[in-house]
């Protein structure tokens, strides 16, 4: 698992300390894929009712608070693939 997979799953794990009520992965576009549900935050590659795809800088930016999500995929910086209403629960989750 890579630097930027095993520091993303801490990160998120710490904004979502009960898990996530659905099921999203997370595709760090060339680093691999990260996956939220009920049980907690993995590395993995689950299918997953959306998939949310963006590079390194675009991630760390929304985990961080300084990259906004509806602007990132309205910029075409965060592609959303599969259950909108999940990413926009997922995205308030995060904040």
């Amino acid at each position: 698992m890579s630097k930027v997979i095993e520091k993303a799953v801490e990160q998120l794990s710490a904004k979502l300390p009960n898990g996530f009520s659905s099921t999203a992965k997370f595709i760090i576009e060339g680093e691999g894929s990260i996956i939220c549900d009920p049980d907690g935050v993995r590395a993995g590659d689950d299918a997953a009712e959306v998939t949310l795809t963006a590079d390194t800088d675009t991630f760390r930016g929304m985990i961080e608070g300084t990259v906004n999500p509806t602007m990132a995929f309205m910029s075409g910086k965060l592609k959303i693939d599969g259950a909108m209403g999940v990413a926009m629960q997922l995205g308030s989750a995060l904040s």
